[in-house]
């Protein structure tokens, strides 16, 4: 009887520890030069989803991951026209989605580590009113 179950275990681990040629590697699925890129993804940018305000003179989008400061430009100007319809205060912020190149060169007025140029605008939509983290004071 003990051998017949040691027999029947070997048999179950030796067909389960079958290898599976049909799975593929997180190469094959993420190939950067694959045919089936479109061309908007051939073109060099970056999709960033995120909140974005433009105030001073300054521009910021953050992503759930990172900062970005954003450069100055008609599309940035654009961005902000768009996103002033939803804003209430100066300072909100407003979820965009945009497709910018972003770099880390040095700038002389963008002071944040990470930067993008705004080239196309996706998506501008409204904030949230649940997600307003602002604390306001000297309010009378």
């Amino acid at each position: 009887m003990k051998k017949a179950i040691v027999l029947l275990i070997t048999l179950f681990v030796l067909t389960a520890c079958k290898n599976d040629k049909t799975t593929k590697t997180m190469e094959d699925v993420n190939n950067i030069d694959g045919p089936e890129k479109t061309a908007k993804q051939n073109d060099g940018l970056t999709l960033l989803k995120g909140e974005f305000v433009y105030y001073d003179g300054a521009a910021v989008i953050q992503t759930h991951a990172n900062i970005y400061g954003v450069f100055i430009n008609d599309k940035m100007k654009e961005l902000n026209q768009l996103a002033e319809k939803y804003k209430k205060e100066p300072t909100d912020m407003v979820p965009v989605e945009i497709r910018g190149k972003i770099t880390n060169k040095k700038d002389d007025k963008i002071l944040w580590e990470n930067k993008v140029e705004v080239i196309e605008i996706l998506n501008v939509s409204e904030p949230n009113p649940e997600n307003n983290k602002v604390v306001k004071l000297g309010q009378e």
